[in-house]
């Protein structure tokens, strides 16, 4: 029965694939194709285009609430 349970994750009640489960196959598959070079070349493709659409005030006020969250949560 647990082997069955275990074969069913990530299948919606059709027996369809669930979107959570389509997700992680297409990082893994992602993943197996491509090395560090194009998550980095990614990542500053996506930090060039954020640049591009955000002014100065818009990283001023996410860095605002990143540190309120970050000191709330050493407060515990």
């Amino acid at each position: 029965m647990a082997n069955n349970n275990q074969n069913n994750r990530g299948r919606n009640n059709n027996g369809n694939m669930s979107f959570e489960e389509a997700g992680r196959k297409g990082g893994e598959a992602t993943s197996n194709n491509h090395g560090q070079e194009f998550y980095e070349e990614i990542g500053r493709k996506g930090g060039e285009a954020n640049s591009d659409n955000h002014d100065k005030d818009f990283y001023k006020e996410i860095g605002k609430k990143g540190g309120e969250s970050r000191g709330n949560s050493n407060n515990n």
